[in-house]
């Protein structure tokens, strides 16, 4: 518990100065606060996992690829590259949350509403998209499926609430990054997005460990 705590005041404190850095437009600075938060939650699960305990390699894994994405994003001409480091990321989670709750069994009555959600992201995000269009989408329905694992390992007891609540901030930071790179740039956005991004990062390494 007191190792928990120490991390997410020590990831507080590097989204701060993260969003800090973004306003002022202090690059340095900003380098140094995400290479600090991500190896936040990486060290988080790192510390959690256990040999033998596979749903957690697959999410520290996951965790590992993130990070390597939140790099990648910093630089424009390397921002594709960064998709894929989190596409990558997503489907490690979905082969977690399989391994804790089989495939077929995930429950159809969460998707529904997930599927609306991602209908919605993609009839607006498509005018703005361009010749990103097919990645994009993939990624959205990749998050998708991570999101209803998520949440049928949580509807069937075999994940805590944590696994869902990650997903859902991690899900909502990426919108935020599709609206600042497509539609719109504005601090905004890091503003709304780099907090749920983190801590959902964050829950989903607290979730390694619990089964």
């Amino acid at each position: 518990m007191l190792v928990t705590v120490i991390f997410a005041s020590v990831m507080a404190a590097s989204v701060a100065s993260l969003l800090r850095a973004v306003r002022v437009d202090d690059r340095v600075l900003e380098i140094m606060s995400k290479a600090a938060a991500s190896a936040t939650f990486v060290a988080l699960g790192a510390t959690r996992w256990t040999t033998g305990d596979v749903i957690g390699a697959w999410f520290l894994a996951a965790l590992v690829l993130c990070a390597i994405g939140d790099f990648l994003l910093l630089g424009k001409r390397s921002f594709d590259a960064g998709l894929l480091a989190f596409l990558l990321g997503h489907a490690l989670y979905i082969v977690g949350f399989g391994s804790a709750q089989p495939f077929g069994t995930w429950s159809w009555t969460i998707l529904a509403p997930i599927v609306v959600a991602a209908g919605g992201a993609i009839t607006w995000l498509w005018p703005h998209l361009g010749k990103r269009r097919v990645p994009v989408v993939a990624y959205i329905v990749t998050i998708s499926v991570m999101l209803w694992g998520a949440f049928s390992g949580v509807i069937h007891s075999t994940m805590p609430w944590t696994a869902a609540a990650g997903a859902s901030l991690f899900s909502l930071s990426d919108l935020a990054v599709a609206r600042h790179r497509f539609v719109h740039e504005s601090f905004i956005n890091r503003a709304l997005g780099l907090p749920p991004y983190y801590f959902g990062q964050f829950l989903l390494a607290m979730t390694i460990g619990t089964g």
